[in-house]
């Protein structure tokens, strides 16, 4: 029972909290059910071909709603199963993997800032990459893919799985830098932000986590050009890039002379080759 003398306190508005991001989505259990029935008839089914699609933007979105508790996965398992077939079972799959991670949180709390499986690596201090990281953070690292989904998650909270997968590999791979670094900036913005699931998906990307191929490196021009082969995404959260049409948006830097000026953003921090190498001299796989 609730004590008499307890009062609710009037909730602030958006706008009079600072560093609420500008496109975050309404949250509330009214919305998540309205969103889980919109999705479960429209989308569901198209899940297992389509969630990788970033311009498409095909997923449930529904993990806002799951950090805070105003939808159930267990609801979400039984509505899918429900309604059956591939997509139903990719998004059932998908949910398995964000109880996975609560379960070997569980079993191993020190994952959650110390690497679960060290690859003894020397991650570049944030003194010395100082630069790369902050140029990463806004967007600015001249990989046009990259700097879209950290836009996207600065102006909605909230980014694309394959945005989350290309922008941790940068960071902790091309630009070796340590992935609790990333994890913590990602967990300032992300509406769906949880400690087991950035943590361990951080984790799993730097490679020192549960991957059984710790050291993959997602090429974010190839990642680019599959994934949204017509720049529509890089162009939605690259303004500057407007003027590219079809892939030539993920090489702008393929430009030259007057053509390149005329674009007013920054050429690539460093080549893939190079970052490349790095990591593979760090990992001691040259």
């Amino acid at each position: 029972r609730v004590p008499e003398a307890a009062r609710s306190e009037r909730l602030p508005s958006r706008s009079a909290v600072a560093g609420v991001s500008e496109g975050l989505a309404t949250g509330g259990e009214r919305e998540g059910r309205a969103r889980w029935s919109a999705w479960r008839r429209n989308g569901l089914a198209g899940y297992e071909d389509r969630h990788d699609d970033l311009p498409g933007d095909l997923t449930s979105r529904l993990s806002p709603h799951l950090h805070f508790g105003t939808l159930s996965p267990v609801e979400l398992v039984r509505g899918a199963t429900r309604s059956g077939g591939a997509g139903a079972e990719a998004f059932v799959r998908q949910l398995c993997w964000r109880d996975f991670h609560h379960q070997v949180l569980t079993a191993r709390p020190a994952a959650a800032s110390a690497d679960y499986r060290s690859q003894h690596d020397r991650w570049r201090s944030e003194r010395s990459a100082a630069g790369d990281i902050t140029a990463w953070k806004e967007g600015r690292t001249g990989y046009p893919v990259v700097d879209a989904a950290m836009r996207q998650l600065r102006h909605e909270g909230w980014m694309h799985n394959r945005g989350r997968l290309l922008t941790a590999s940068f960071l902790a791979k091309t630009l070796y830098v340590d992935w609790r670094v990333g994890a913590r900036h990602f967990l300032e913005l992300l509406v769906d932000g949880d400690i087991a699931n950035n943590q361990l998906n951080w984790q799993w990307v730097a490679g020192t986590g549960t991957d059984s191929r710790p050291n993959r490196v997602f090429n974010p021009v190839t990642q680019g050009k599959r994934y949204d082969p017509q720049g529509d995404y890089v162009r939605r959260w690259v303004p500057e890039l407007a003027g590219l049409a079809g892939a030539a948006v993920h090489e702008p830097w393929k430009l030259r002379g007057p053509e390149r000026a005329a674009y007013d953003y920054p050429g690539p921090l460093l080549e893939l080759s190079e970052g490349l190498a790095r990591f593979k001299q760090a990992r001691g796989l040259d």
